[in-house]
């Protein structure tokens, strides 16, 4: 399975979520139609980043790469797909997101769907209640298809650990987000913590952890993969925030500014506000601050936003800290023997989470 490891994710999703809507349909049709858009949201987009660290995690671990205990162990961590589309269905309600991957919002399709069809009452809040939901029916169903899978007893109660976790973890981190938004907190360190919980956690560090736990990897082996994890997590965060005010909007599927007009204080927006106000700066710290939050931001507001960081030396800062993170990890991952070819597959997907596009 490893050369065409994100077809076989697509595959146990896709066996998986017919199955389910197939019951629901029967059991509720009007339901049924709510989940084939559930369904359409997972299998419709994603680069398949949890299930492939977890693989490479349980790959590196000595675990298989084909028979019943590799199909059991991809059902498992295909199921991480499931949890990511619950954070991403609810983070898309919490910041009021119209796009993602270049089509509507699960909260905006439903709203337009009431809409369209005069149904009663407000059609904002039927979206929201469909999208909140069908994040925890995503949620759930992430539990029932780790649950199901083929997994040897003592290898599901071990991966159960890091599984719990990162479902915790993940909740937490957007109450962090949340709560940092509301308190206008511009500190690196709250921007750091978000970064950690919402993402490093449950992107890569715990599916690292859960793949080498189905493995039975020992204590070394487990606590190297999690420090990688742990380092590359927190710079994917950091180059996604990059992209966020600087990609390619065809590319990455959503606007550019999207996050300012959430009011985001990333690590890239902190790091602006400390060297502008260091500086003496005030007129470019006001920009900034007047920029964070508001909903009504134009595009030519956004580009000034954008060279007022370039010209601050805060896109710099952060390529440096993602560059040190990116080292710090490899060289965790150097300090253990892993079954090859995890170790060079895994300094691979480093380069490709910290150096991307999308």
């Amino acid at each position: 399975m490893d050369g065409a490891l994100a077809v076989h994710v697509e595959r146990a999703l896709s066996d998986y979520l017919a199955g389910r809507h197939a019951g629901m349909a029967e059991m509720a049709p009007s339901f049924g139609s709510a989940v084939e858009s559930l369904a359409a949201f997972v299998l419709g987009g994603g680069k398949r980043i949890r299930p492939t660290f977890a693989w490479w995690g349980w790959r590196g671990a000595g675990g298989a790469g084909s028979g019943a205990d590799a199909e059991a162990v991809l059902r498992a961590v295909s199921a991480l797909e499931l949890i990511q589309a619950c954070a991403l269905v609810h983070d898309d309600l919490m910041d009021d997101s119209a796009v993602r991957r270049g089509k509507p919002t699960v909260h905006v399709e439903f709203a337009a769907r009431h809409r369209e069809r005069g149904w009663l009452g407000t059609s904002e809040r039927f979206g929201a209640a469909a999208a909140i939901l069908l994040g925890d029916l995503a949620l759930a169903w992430a539990d029932d298809m780790y649950v199901s899978a083929a997994l040897a007893p003592e290898r599901r109660a071990a991966a159960l650990v890091p599984w719990q976790a990162m479902r915790a973890e993940m909740l937490a981190g957007q109450y962090l987000d949340v709560l940092t938004q509301a308190k206008g907190d511009e500190s690196a360190e709250a921007a750091l913590s978000v970064a950690r919980m919402k993402t490093a956690a449950y992107t890569v560090e715990r599916p690292l952890h859960m793949g080498a736990a189905l493995a039975g990897a020992d204590e070394r082996v487990t606590g190297a993969l999690r420090a990688f994890g742990a380092d590359i997590g927190v710079a994917f965060q950091l180059r996604d925030d990059l992209l966020g005010m600087y990609g390619d909007t065809d590319v990455t599927g959503k606007p550019a500014g999207d996050d300012l007009r959430e009011g985001k204080r990333t690590l890239l927006v902190s790091v602006g506000l400390r060297r502008a106000d260091a500086a003496g700066r005030q007129a470019d710290a006001a920009v900034l601050r007047s920029a964070l939050g508001d909903e009504n931001l134009d595009s030519a507001t956004v580009e000034r936003v954008r060279e007022l960081l370039v010209d601050l030396g805060a896109v710099a800062e952060v390529e440096g800290r993602i560059g040190e993170l990116t080292e710090s990890a490899m060289l965790a991952l150097g300090g253990v023997e892993l079954a090859e070819p995890a170790g060079e597959v895994l300094a691979g997907l480093a380069v490709s989470a910290t150096k991307r596009a999308s």
